[in-house]
């Protein structure tokens, strides 16, 4: 065998040495699969939660624009008594 194809084969080797290198970098590990459905849990119930807030929050909004529609008109009825 040439010293040049030894040279190439080499090279190429090296080339995928450093692509293997990082296909495994970025492969997720057994550990991180293991985690996802937790994750995913996770995520509904914060999503489930946040809709509730959500609901809660609406539902205080409309309860503060109706006790402010109510004291202005009491108040209007004070002015028009006084």
């Amino acid at each position: 065998m040439s010293n040049q194809l030894l040279e190439q084969i080499l090279d190429k080797l090296d080339q995928l040495n450093q692509r293997l290198d990082r296909v495994e970098n970025n492969m997720a590990t057994k550990e991180d699969v293991a985690d996802l459905p937790l994750i995913k849990r996770a995520v509904l119930d914060t999503s489930d939660s946040v809709k509730r807030l959500e609901e809660i929050q609406d539902s205080q909004q409309r309860i503060i624009e109706l006790l402010s529609a109510r004291s202005i008109q009491q108040e209007a009825e004070l002015k028009r008594i006084k």
